[in-house]
């Protein structure tokens, strides 16, 4: 009886490891992903103005306002073509369909209104192209020899403003600069740097420096 005891013990020994090497190992899944959501794309308020950075340079999507000039083509209709000037209104008055809201808009905003209004019983398909022609004004007052309104331009910096204003007096603050946009609440007072912008409508105020 102890020698089949015995015998019986051994082979259930030499069989747990045997069995316990064959045994398929069960995989385990690695853990998923968990993908991070996308963050939110920003959407610019109605009517605000777009904003790019290209470099140092800070580039404006434009928007119209009182005292610009408009071109306006209207493809195969030469007598509904012409450049008008957006009223203290906000408003051109184009041929057929009376004023039209221009203010606030960009030029191809601009464009897409007419070619909505022009579709709404007056032409079929209207093919309409807007563009800027002349900016309304900017002012420069304060410490500059001629202070005063002056045309705009493309590019306008603070610099070339006070250069179009013969220069600074001799009390000028040549480190500062103060800047009001068209519609603004308050002045923001800017570094007086080579490449701080000018947009159409503003107000640049040179302040009388501290000795």
């Amino acid at each position: 009886m102890k020698t089949f005891l015995t015998i019986a013990m051994l082979s259930a020994l030499i069989a747990g490891p045997v069995l316990a090497q064959t045994a398929p190992a069960i995989p385990v899944p690695p853990p998923a992903r968990v993908m991070a959501p996308p963050p939110p794309v920003p959407v610019p308020a109605v009517g605000s103005p777009t904003v790019a950075l290209n470099g140092d340079n800070v580039v404006y999507s434009y928007r119209l306002g009182a005292g610009d000039k408009v071109k306006v083509t209207i493809f195969g209709e030469p007598d509904l073509s012409g450049t008008y000037a957006v009223s203290g209104e906000g408003k051109i008055s184009a041929p057929l369909v009376g004023d039209v809201q221009a203010a606030g808009l960009t030029a191809p905003e601009l464009q897409g209104a007419l070619e909505t209004t022009y579709r709404q019983g007056y032409l079929k398909d209207p093919k309409v192209n807007v563009e800027v022609m002349s900016f309304r004004p900017f002012y420069i007052l304060g410490e500059v020899k001629l202070p005063g309104e002056y045309p705009y331009d493309n590019g306008m910096t603070v610099v070339k403003a006070v250069a179009m204003a013969q220069g600074f007096t001799y009390r000028a603050d040549e480190k500062h600069v103060f800047i009001k946009h068209l519609n603004g609440l308050k002045e923001d007072e800017v570094p007086l740097t080579s490449n701080a912008p000018v947009q159409p409508g503003d107000t640049i105020r040179i302040a009388e420096r501290y000795f």
